[in-house]
């Protein structure tokens, strides 16, 4: 290997590590913040390590701010939000890309209009419409809402990967006797893990970081999810601030689980979309 190369490779190493270190960092701060007292986050131990290392901040979240509940909660809204979603997205491009019929492109631009909505416009009307249906105080004053603003998204992700899997592949299945269904879960779901596990991280992200529909829809204690549980920790006269930095961190565990464990078909998913544009 020539210097020159060998010099610019351990520049782009460093350059690497330096934006880790960068990328890294909150994650770090966030950490220590949770284990400090008010002293020490106010005073001049801001980025360093805590002197008493306080677990019980992590005890108070739990049990004191019930974020335990609020986790379980949230983690219920989005579990049912990204089936609902991919199971309508998966069935609707299917329908829209692989069927013919009358009308299936008017109403492909129909769901592509959510994309130009704001979920946080929609505030007043979604809230008079559960409040008539009686559903404000559950879990699908969160889950319906979410579902529907994620659709949109949903579909134009599925649609760009549904498009580039022959259609002779359909044929073949039906001339073997497949039926519509049988094309559907046999051929074309299998083919759509990477648009499956994008939809999913997207939808997932959208609807456990949601504060404003929780806020309003939710009152019940019982029913709230985790951001609005943080929110709650802070106090009216004095704020306890080494609670809420565990109350975030345990907030923040489950999306770095997400990619860890999804960050193979993130990275399918990413070089896929590259090949079709």
């Amino acid at each position: 290997m020539k210097s020159g190369e060998k010099g610019k490779r351990i520049l782009i190493y460093i350059g690497l590590i330096f934006w880790l270190i960068i990328d890294l960092f909150p994650v770090y701060w966030m950490f220590t913040f949770s284990l400090k007292n008010n002293e020490e986050i106010f005073g001049n131990n801001i980025i360093g390590l805590p002197k008493h290392w306080l677990w019980s901040n992590y005890t108070s979240a739990l049990n004191t701010g019930h974020m335990s509940l609020y986790f379980l909660n949230s983690t219920i809204v989005a579990v049912a939000t990204i089936v609902i979603t991919l199971a309508v997205a998966l069935m609707g491009t299917f329908a829209l890309t692989r069927m013919v019929w009358k009308g299936r492109k008017t109403l492909n631009k129909f769901f592509m209009l959510g994309l130009t909505i704001p979920i946080h416009a929609s505030i007043v009307p979604v809230y008079v419409t559960l409040s008539r249906l009686h559903l404000l105080n559950t879990y699908w004053a969160l889950i319906i809402p979410y579902s529907a603003f994620s659709l949109s998204m949903a579909i134009l992700v599925c649609t760009g990967f549904m498009n580039e899997i022959p259609r002779e592949l359909d044929e073949a299945a039906c001339i073997d006797g497949c039926s519509i269904w049988g094309i559907f879960f046999r051929i074309i779901v299998p083919m759509m893990k990477p648009a499956v596990a994008t939809v999913g991280i997207y939808t997932f992200l959208q609807c456990w970081n949601e504060l404003m529909f929780a806020n309003i829809f939710i009152s019940k204690t019982e029913l709230k999810t985790l951001p609005v549980g943080v929110q709650a920790l802070s106090g009216q006269y004095t704020t306890d601030w080494g609670p809420i930095g565990a109350a975030l961190v345990l907030a923040t565990f489950p999306t770095l689980l997400v990619y860890i464990f999804l960050s193979k078909s993130i990275q399918d998913s990413f070089a896929a979309g590259a090949i079709k544009g």
